[in-house]
Protein backbone atom coordinates (compact mmCIF):
# COMPACT_ATOMS: atom_id res chain seq x y z
CA UNK A 1 0.00 0.00 0.00
CA UNK A 2 3.07 2.07 0.72
CA UNK A 3 4.65 1.88 -2.57
CA UNK A 4 1.47 2.34 -4.25
CA UNK A 5 0.69 6.02 -2.44
CA UNK A 6 4.10 6.57 -3.62
CA UNK A 7 3.58 6.48 -6.74
CA UNK A 8 0.52 7.93 -7.16
CA UNK A 9 2.19 10.46 -5.48
CA UNK A 10 4.99 10.85 -7.95
CA UNK A 11 2.90 10.14 -11.05
CA UNK A 12 -0.40 12.40 -10.25
CA UNK A 13 1.80 15.70 -10.11
CA UNK A 14 3.05 14.86 -13.23
CA UNK A 15 0.17 13.35 -15.08
CA UNK A 16 -1.89 16.62 -14.38
CA UNK A 17 0.81 18.92 -15.41
CA UNK A 18 0.42 17.66 -18.71
CA UNK A 19 -3.16 17.77 -19.00
CA UNK A 20 -2.86 21.80 -18.21
CA UNK A 21 -0.14 21.99 -20.86
CA UNK A 22 -2.62 19.62 -23.34
CA UNK A 23 -5.40 22.23 -23.10
CA UNK A 24 -2.75 25.37 -23.58
CA UNK A 25 -1.70 23.73 -26.72
CA UNK A 26 -5.32 23.08 -27.99
CA UNK A 27 -6.19 26.98 -27.21
CA UNK A 28 -3.55 27.58 -29.64
CA UNK A 29 -5.04 25.71 -32.03
CA UNK A 30 -7.88 26.99 -31.72
CA UNK A 31 -6.65 30.90 -31.94
CA UNK A 32 -4.94 29.23 -34.84
CA UNK A 33 -8.06 28.14 -36.20
CA UNK A 34 -10.02 31.02 -35.93
CA UNK A 35 -7.80 33.58 -37.07
CA UNK A 36 -7.63 31.25 -40.70
CA UNK A 37 -11.82 31.55 -40.66
CA UNK A 38 -11.40 35.33 -40.19
CA UNK A 39 -8.95 35.80 -42.91
CA UNK A 40 -11.51 33.84 -45.31
CA UNK A 41 -14.42 36.25 -43.76
CA UNK A 42 -11.92 38.79 -44.51
CA UNK A 43 -11.13 37.61 -48.26
CA UNK A 44 -14.87 37.93 -48.96
CA UNK A 45 -16.41 40.57 -47.16
CA UNK A 46 -13.35 43.18 -47.33
CA UNK A 47 -12.63 43.41 -43.72
CA UNK A 48 -12.79 41.88 -40.70
CA UNK A 49 -16.06 41.41 -38.47
CA UNK A 50 -16.46 44.48 -36.14
CA UNK A 51 -16.52 44.07 -32.27
CA UNK A 52 -20.28 44.13 -32.42
CA UNK A 53 -20.55 41.28 -34.85
CA UNK A 54 -18.70 39.44 -32.58
CA UNK A 55 -16.96 35.48 -33.90
CA UNK A 56 -20.51 34.54 -34.44
CA UNK A 57 -20.10 36.29 -38.02
CA UNK A 58 -18.21 33.53 -38.34
CA UNK A 59 -20.77 31.52 -38.60
CA UNK A 60 -24.29 33.45 -38.97
CA UNK A 61 -24.49 36.33 -41.73
CA UNK A 62 -24.28 39.41 -39.92
CA UNK A 63 -27.24 41.96 -40.76
CA UNK A 64 -25.59 44.66 -43.34
CA UNK A 65 -22.61 42.17 -45.02
CA UNK A 66 -23.69 41.54 -48.70
CA UNK A 67 -20.52 39.40 -50.03
CA UNK A 68 -20.51 36.61 -46.43
CA UNK A 69 -19.41 33.39 -48.42
CA UNK A 70 -19.55 31.24 -44.77
CA UNK A 71 -19.75 29.59 -42.36
CA UNK A 72 -16.40 29.85 -42.14
CA UNK A 73 -16.11 27.23 -39.28
CA UNK A 74 -17.31 23.45 -40.04
CA UNK A 75 -18.24 22.73 -36.71
CA UNK A 76 -19.70 25.60 -35.11
CA UNK A 77 -17.74 28.43 -32.79
CA UNK A 78 -15.91 26.50 -30.03
CA UNK A 79 -15.49 27.32 -26.41
CA UNK A 80 -11.91 27.57 -25.38
CA UNK A 81 -10.81 24.51 -23.23
CA UNK A 82 -11.97 25.55 -19.82
CA UNK A 83 -15.24 25.77 -21.61
CA UNK A 84 -15.49 30.13 -21.97
CA UNK A 85 -16.12 32.06 -24.92
CA UNK A 86 -12.68 33.18 -26.83
CA UNK A 87 -12.69 37.03 -26.64
CA UNK A 88 -12.56 39.16 -30.07
CA UNK A 89 -11.93 42.64 -30.61
CA UNK A 90 -11.46 44.61 -33.63
CA UNK A 91 -9.53 47.01 -34.00
CA UNK A 92 -6.94 45.09 -32.58
CA UNK A 93 -4.86 46.90 -29.19
CA UNK A 94 -1.96 45.29 -29.55
CA UNK A 95 -0.65 46.23 -33.17
CA UNK A 96 -2.87 43.53 -35.24
CA UNK A 97 -5.92 43.96 -37.40
CA UNK A 98 -7.83 42.23 -34.31
CA UNK A 99 -7.21 40.73 -30.81
CA UNK A 100 -8.44 37.75 -30.29
CA UNK A 101 -7.65 35.44 -26.88
CA UNK A 102 -8.89 33.00 -24.47
CA UNK A 103 -8.31 34.03 -20.65
CA UNK A 104 -6.92 30.77 -20.03
CA UNK A 105 -7.67 28.68 -16.85
CA UNK A 106 -8.80 31.36 -14.28
CA UNK A 107 -10.74 33.46 -16.41
CA UNK A 108 -9.20 36.64 -15.26
CA UNK A 109 -6.83 38.82 -17.14
CA UNK A 110 -3.19 37.96 -16.86
CA UNK A 111 -2.18 35.08 -14.96
CA UNK A 112 1.43 32.75 -15.47
CA UNK A 113 1.61 29.28 -16.48
CA UNK A 114 -1.84 27.66 -17.22
CA UNK A 115 -4.14 30.87 -15.91
CA UNK A 116 -1.70 32.93 -18.71
CA UNK A 117 -4.01 34.59 -20.86
CA UNK A 118 -3.64 32.97 -24.38
CA UNK A 119 -3.33 35.37 -27.38
CA UNK A 120 -2.60 36.07 -30.61
CA UNK A 121 -0.42 38.92 -30.45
Amino acid sequence: MVIIGLLAGYVAPKFFAHIGKSEVKAARAQLDSLEKALDAYRLDVGSYPTTEQGLGALIALPPGVARWQGPYLKKGLPADPWGRAYQYANPGEHGGDFDLYSFGKDGQTGGAGEAEDITNW
